[in-house]
């Protein structure tokens, strides 16, 4: 197994993988004890080649890989890309382009919302992942032969998987699709971490404008002490802290000592005096108005329905009598995501599902699609023609 640790290694790899016209990624971070991602692995392959580079490694110096990803000409190929990106975007001050994410594909290629990079190993590649080395600590080193396999398998059946997602996209003419939602993973401000919008995380139930004001001068501050101390939010402050205190704020410390989710002498801290501030802060703030507001980016009710209808009736079909594709299992759960962006919160079923939803309508409507009952759940199931 080819390790890169040190930059002249590096610079031969990349030169190797210049002419390549694609890339496989992966990458393995820690993040529990930290706001920002710690950078521990990243995996790289091509046909015929493949490593792992080590960016602990004492002196290696990361901007060949860096430059790399902004090669135009070589497509960049991960799983749910959207924490990777965070990282090279953060620490690299690159967004890969151009980009392909066979998690946003496997909608289009039927293997509904949120495939896991192990259903499509098993379904694309016939091979199943060992798990066994999921929750290794990604910082220690050495790393074992069992990590590093685990590891290098993250990219080594990317490659099938993406080249037979492309048979399929380019027979069916729907690579357009994946390009529009694939697009809106490169929006640079995904992964700017503002301390100002950090209230919206914790998803208030209210419209209440005295409470959102407070809860958003709380948040900022927590944010900025996260960032500057790099520690998880967390550990400045849990979230049911800061609701109780926007809907209750103290107005002196022992107030603040009889808040159920606040630390005990925590308000003489340091700490302690720059959350007084920030309830200050709120008390003083304009309150939000209009589409601004928490409520105003609730989502109703109805979404949850919605959006679990829209992932079954993307499910792609097979022939009559084999089984047919349901809704995986959600990501690897590979990575420690205690600060950072995290995903996006949905308020309802993408533009991506809803075209994947009208297609499978309109083959219903003309006969090429049929619903069975298979395990007490409805599936849909396409219907081979006459020969």
């Amino acid at each position: 197994m080819r390790i890169i640790e040190n930059t002249d290694d590096l610079r031969v790899l990349t030169a190797e993988l210049a002419n390549a016209s694609y890339l496989a990624l992966d990458t393995e971070f820690m993040r529990d004890q930290t706001y920002w991602p710690k950078l521990c692995l990243i995996q790289i392959a091509v046909p015929g080649t493949e490593a792992i580079i080590d960016p602990l490694a004492e002196g290696i110096d990361l901007t060949p890989f860096y430059d790399l990803l902004k090669e135009p000409h070589i497509v960049k190929v991960l799983h749910a890309a959207r924490q990777d990106i965070e990282i090279f975007a953060q620490q690299g001050g690159v967004i890969p382009e151009p980009l392909f994410d066979t998690q946003v594909a496997a909608m289009v290629c039927g293997f509904g919302d949120a495939a896991s990079y192990e259903t499509l190993a098993r379904k694309l590649a016939k091979v199943e992942i060992d798990k066994s080395a999921r929750y290794s600590d990604w910082s220690h080193r050495p790393l074992n032969k069992r990590q590093l396999e685990y590891a290098m398998a993250d990219v080594t059946h990317l490659r099938t998987i993406y080249e037979s997602m492309m048979v399929q996209l380019t027979r069916t003419g729907r690579m357009s699709w994946v390009a529009e939602e694939i697009e809106a993973l490169r929006d640079p401000s995904l992964y700017r971490l503002d301390p100002k919008q950090a209230w919206k995380r914790l998803k208030p139930r209210t419209s209440n404008k005295r409470f959102l004001a407070m809860l958003s001068a709380l948040a900022e501050w927590r944010e900025r002490e996260a960032q500057a101390r790099d520690i998880p939010r967390g550990r400045v402050l849990k979230d049911e802290a800061l609701t109780e205190i926007a809907a209750h704020p103290p107005e002196n410390a022992e107030g603040l000592e009889r808040v159920r989710a606040v630390p005990k002498g925590f308000a003489a801290s340091k700490m302690g005096k720059g959350l007084f501030d920030a309830i200050e802060a709120g008390r003083h703030a304009p309150r939000a108005r209009g589409r601004g507001t928490a409520a105003a980016q609730l989502s109703p009710p109805r979404t949850v329905a919605c959006h679990h209808r829209s992932a079954q009736d993307v499910a792609a079909p097979q022939s009559r009598g084999s089984r047919c594709r349901t809704t995986p299992d959600r990501g690897r759960g590979r990575h420690r995501e205690a600060g950072g962006a995290g995903r996006r919160r949905r308020r309802g079923p993408s533009r991506l599902a809803r075209r994947c939803v009208r297609q499978r309508r309109a083959c219903l409507a003309q006969g090429n699609l049929a619903i069975a009952l298979e395990g007490g759940q409805a599936v849909v199931v396409e219907l081979e023609e006459d020969v």
